[in-house]
């Protein structure tokens, strides 16, 4: 947690500087005007144009990489308080059993039908698609010998802001899941979360 509020920190920090970077976008702007104008008239060379053209260009590319940093930390910011608000353990929904590797809830029940209202809260929350891997089976499930017909596997991995509160809000509303944290020969290629009952071998 200290890390992330750091992380956040530090992006707030930078992402300060945008207004200021865009005052200077807009000076470099109005100068390279004048230098055309003067360029136009024969009183100054091009590479005075050129030169003035890359520092506005570097100019803009600075912008562009503040607005990205302010974004990403209101989306940190976010993912913080919804993982906060919805605790891992909540024993009065249901019980929710902790290993090294997996995180697993099985109570409540998950159709396919259902992951419409999973996709929108992490849309809502984070401004972006849930990154879903696989719904219902898969050519993997298939060599593994696992039915997987009735759940979805997100790539997420549990312990990230957006994995906490993915799982937060799977807590809250009743749907059981996975959560690998790693692989797992002949189970789990990877870091995960599997939403829908555990499945079965074929």
């Amino acid at each position: 947690m200290k890390k992330l509020l750091l992380i956040i920190a530090g992006l707030a920090l930078f992402s300060i500087t945008v207004s200021a970077q865009e005052t200077e976008v807009e000076k470099l702007t109005k100068n390279i005007d004048q230098l055309r104008q003067l360029y136009s008239e024969g009183l100054i060379a091009r590479v005075e144009v050129e030169k003035a053209e890359q520092e506005l260009a570097a100019a803009a590319a600075r912008v562009e990489q503040a607005r990205i940093a302010d974004e990403l930390a209101a989306n940190l910011k976010k993912a913080e308080e919804a993982a906060q608000a919805k605790p891992l353990v909540k024993r009065t929904l249901m019980p929710l059993s902790k290993t090294a590797t997996v995180l697993r809830s099985t109570a409540g029940r998950f159709t396919l039908a259902g992951l419409t209202g999973v996709q929108q809260f992490f849309t809502q929350t984070f401004g972006k698609p849930l990154p879903t891997s696989v719904i219902g089976q898969s050519a993997t499930h298939d060599r593994m010998g696992w039915d997987h017909h009735n759940a979805v596997d997100i790539g997420l991995h549990p312990d990230s802001a957006e994995g906490r509160a993915l799982i937060g809000y799977l807590q809250s509303n009743g749907i059981p899941f996975l959560a690998f944290r790693g692989a797992i020969p002949g189970v789990a290629t990877g870091p995960h979360i599997h939403i829908g009952s555990p499945s079965h071998r074929l």
